[in-house]
């Protein structure tokens, strides 16, 4: 979308984006910047992203403070989650299961009782029933979610927002659905990050080789944040049409092998795969077909390229993992 139109849409409207200071909300945020908007980041990060936005230090399972920080609000992004690997998924299932189900009920329930004309919720991929292949279509309820507790969670809320449609004509209430996002901004912590992450603190630790348990061959799609940021605001401006939600992805498959090999044209390292180890589900991709037809989503940064930009960011701003709010050492 040009500018001038993105400009028209959001300049002097007050919108405000819970998780701004994470992976996709910091782009968001930078973005709306940008097309002149007034911007409220809700948080328990303290971190600042963008001196042109208001940042304010909260906490979002508390229903009080939800319908406070979001009065008089034009649009809402409620991009606000934990993310955590899986393994630590498994252990900790509460930490994430309930923060998340109180801050996705309380802060959509606050949007609604103050009027908020418009609203994207980030889901995710999480949230779908285990695949091959993601699309919108297949999507069912009647299956459970493929990460379990956190999946639960996403749905719960996507329900939620269902339930308004239908009750209160909500009809500017959108929901999307990211895969597997990384970019800078990304969760490092090396006792709860993702494969991409990871792999970099590794590298950076100087472990030689880098083991990386299976064969290499499991396919996954990985999206650049920016990218996806680009879909959240689309999605703000179109709707997702007659879709429930729409996926935000990269639209490509990768194996594990092609992600460590453009890793290491990025940062050279030695490596090798430990086959005796599980590599995981196969394969799994979304398609992005209807996010392409109905917001002109449009993902631009290949892999190489975004692992060198987050690569980069990553050695500049090590120490950012300090100021996160961190859920599984704060879950007493």
């Amino acid at each position: 979308m040009e500018k001038n139109k993105l400009l028209s849409f959001f300049r002097n409207k007050k919108v405000i984006v819970t998780g701004g200071t994470g992976l996709i909300g910091r782009s968001v945020v930078n973005k709306l910047c940008d097309y002149e908007a007034k911007v409220t980041i809700i948080s328990l990060d303290k971190i600042n992203v963008d001196d042109r936005a208001q940042h304010v230090f909260g906490d979002l399972t508390d229903f009080n403070f939800c319908k406070k920080v979001s009065k008089n609000q034009d649009y809402a992004l409620h991009m606000s989650g934990i993310k955590g690997s899986v393994k630590v998924t498994i252990e900790k299932p509460a930490s994430f299961f309930v923060p998340l189900l109180m801050m996705n009920t309380n802060f959509l329930e606050a949007c609604r009782q103050n009027l908020i004309k418009k609203l994207v919720y980030t889901s995710s991929i999480g949230a779908y029933s285990s695949k091959e292949i993601f699309k919108e279509e297949d999507s069912s309820f009647s299956e459970p979610p493929m990460d379990m507790f956190p999946g639960w969670a996403k749905r719960i809320a996507e329900l939620q927002i269902q339930a308004y449609k239908k009750q209160y004509d909500l009809k500017d209430y959108y929901i999307v659905r990211p895969c597997n996002v990384y970019g800078p901004g990304d969760n490092f912590d090396p006792e709860n990050a993702m494969v991409i992450p990871t792999l970099m603190n590794r590298i950076y630790n100087k472990e030689n080789p880098v083991v990386i348990w299976g064969d290499g061959s499991s396919i996954r799609d990985f999206a650049y944040a920016e990218d996806v940021a680009d879909g959240v605001i689309l999605t703000l401006i179109n709707g997702t049409g007659n879709q429930e939600f729409l996926n935000l992805g990269s639209g490509k498959g990768y194996t594990i092998k092609q992600l460590v090999e453009n890793l290491s044209k990025v940062q050279k390292f030695n490596y090798e795969f430990d086959t005796t180890k599980n590599s995981g589900f196969p394969r799994r991709i979304m398609n992005i077909d209807n996010a392409k037809k109905i917001i002109g989503y449009n993902p631009k940064v290949d892999l190489e390229e975004g692992l060198k930009r987050t690569w980069n960011w990553y050695i500049n701003n090590k120490n950012e993992n300090d100021l996160r709010h961190n859920y599984f050492k704060n879950d007493s």
